[in-house]
C-alpha cells in the first residue's frame, strides 16, 4: 500500500511515517518512480509504534526493543527485558512528579476557592 494510505488507515501522518523510517523502525520499498510501498502489516506496526511512544518511549529506545519484536532471541529478550525495566522504572518517576504536581495544583485550587468564598462573604 502507498504512504496516504497507510496514514489513513494506521491514524497517522504521512511525515509520522517518513520519520518512522528515518529512525528506522518502519521500512518500505519503492518502486521505480521512487514512491513508498506498504506491506500489508505495516498498519499494525505503526499502531504498535504509536502505542510505544504514547507510552513516552523515545525513538532510540524503541529502536533498541523492536529486535525482541522481529526476531526474538535469548540475546534479544534478554536486553529487551532489561531496557524495558529501565524504562518502567522512568515512567514510574515521571507517575510520581506528575502526581505531586497535580496535588500541588490542587492545593493552589483550594486556596484560590478559599479566598474568593471569604472576598464573597465579606
Amino acid at each position: 500500500m502507498r504512504i496516504g494510505v497507510l496514514a489513513e488507515r494506521a491514524g497517522v501522518s504521512v511525515r509520522s511515517l517518513r520519520y518512522y523510517e528515518e529512525q528506522g523502525l518502519l521500512t518500505s520499498t519503492r518502486s521505480p518512480s521512487g514512491q513508498r510501498h506498504y506491506a500489508e502489516d505495516a498498519v499494525e506496526r505503526v499502531r504498535f509504534l504509536q502505542r510505544l511512544y504514547t507510552a513516552g518511549l523515545s525513538s532510540r529506545t524503541i529502536a533498541e526493543l523492536l529486535p525482541c519484536v522481529d526476531s526474538p532471541s535469548d540475546d534479544n529478550t534478554e536486553t529487551a527485558f532489561r531496557r524495558m525495566l529501565e524504562e518502567r522504572d522512568h515512567l514510574t518517576t515521571h507517575i510520581d512528579e506528575l502526581t505531586r504536581a497535580r496535588d500541588a495544583l490542587d492545593e493552589l485550587i483550594e486556596a484560590n476557592r478559599s479566598y474568593y468564598t471569604a472576598r464573597a462573604l465579606a
